[in-house]
């Protein structure tokens, strides 16, 4: 029974050889029988698939005919028993490449610290505004003592012995396929290639300790609910690495009166029926202060008056505005005198 090659890889069979590729690095990862859950079976099975499909003139033959031919005419399956790598039957692909993260070989990445995420909680005004925050975190941070170098102040640094100065240790591993050469960070140097010649007192040689470190984080002005705010570099540091980032989250607590819409600030003012058809001067507190507002004769229900450069600031110069939308709040009770006064409107067609 010939095999489903795309099935077994679990891709279309309009895949690229992209995707070829990346489909069976995914189970060359997940089944190698050098891992602790490893699968020999399945990864022979997925291998077999790879050497076929990734080959254009034996995946024509396998679309047309169900399997593919060697050069004698007999059906080849990729290892060919499992034999050697890149003979007939072979595979024609990067090992280094595919297993380097499973045996710590070609494309390691550099190591990197924890992000750290935390929340913060700010007024509404504070958020239109922006405004600068101090914040205290107990974190693994760069050794000031010795800024990171692990080295007494004023101590030379020499080179690794362990390592010669590669920060790195090669080894050469055996399995099934052969031998493979391994890299690992020298545990000595701890991949810096060099150690110093007296040790830090505060670190201990290390370059990084526990320690509470004040931030300074500026919320910009016009900031929204729940926007994140990144610090690169203000994560956990670690040693022989990168530190990681510091992700703030803002949380904007809601105003009684104003909402932001965009770089205008919103807000509801609820005029006496008189007002609107006479017209009338309100007074109004805004996040700058109080505000008289004209109210002019005959406005009508819903109606927006936009006072200019009161809303969020674009820029030194520049704010949005602020938009009043004009309620007009009829009586419950109407007294002799002003039903009397109704009914004469009423007449008069108003």
């Amino acid at each position: 029974m010939n095999k489903d090659y795309y099935k077994i890889l679990g891709i279309d069979k309009k895949a690229s050889k992209t995707d070829i590729k990346k489909a069976f690095h995914k189970l060359a990862h997940k089944y190698h029988p050098d891992k602790a859950n490893g699968d020999e079976a399945k990864f022979k099975e997925a291998s077999e698939a790879y050497s076929i499909l990734s080959d254009e003139r034996k995946r024509s033959e396998y679309d047309i005919y169900g399997q593919s031919f060697g050069g004698n005419g007999a059906p080849q399956g990729g290892f060919g028993g499992f034999g050697g790598f890149g003979q007939q039957g072979g595979m024609e692909f990067d090992l280094g490449d595919i297993f380097g993260d499973i045996f710590g070989g070609r494309g390691q990445r550099q190591k990197r610290g924890s992000d750290i995420s935390i929340d913060i909680e700010v007024s509404f005004a504070e958020a239109i505004f922006g405004i600068d925050r101090k914040i205290v975190l107990t974190k693994n941070s760069t050794c000031s003592a010795c800024d990171g170098s692990g080295a007494k102040k004023g101590s030379a640094m020499e080179t690794c012995s362990a390592c010669d100065g590669n920060g790195k240790i090669h080894e050469t591993k055996q399995s099934f396929l052969g031998s493979f050469s391994t890299v690992r960070a020298c545990d000595k140097c701890k991949g810096k290639g060099k150690i110093p010649k007296e040790k830090c007192k505060e670190c201990r040689g290390d370059g990084i300790l526990r320690k509470q470190e004040e931030f300074k984080i500026k919320i910009p002005a016009g900031i929204n609910n729940g926007e994140m705010i990144r610090l690169t570099g203000a994560g956990e540091a670690i040693i022989g690495g990168n530190p990681g980032d510091l992700y703030i989250k803002v949380h904007v607590t809601p105003h009684k009166e104003f909402k932001k819409q965009g770089n205008d600030l919103i807000m509801d003012l609820g005029v006496k029926l008189s007002d609107a058809l006479l017209g009338s001067e309100y007074s109004i507190e805004t996040l700058d202060g109080k505000l008289k507002v004209k109210i002019p004769k005959g406005i009508t229900h819903g109606e927006i008056l936009r006072i200019k450069d009161k809303g969020v600031p674009i820029s030194e110069r520049r704010r949005g505005n602020l938009l009043i939308t004009l309620n007009i709040k009829l009586p419950n009770k109407l007294s002799r005198k002003a039903k009397k006064l109704v009914e004469e409107l009423k007449n008069e067609g108003v």
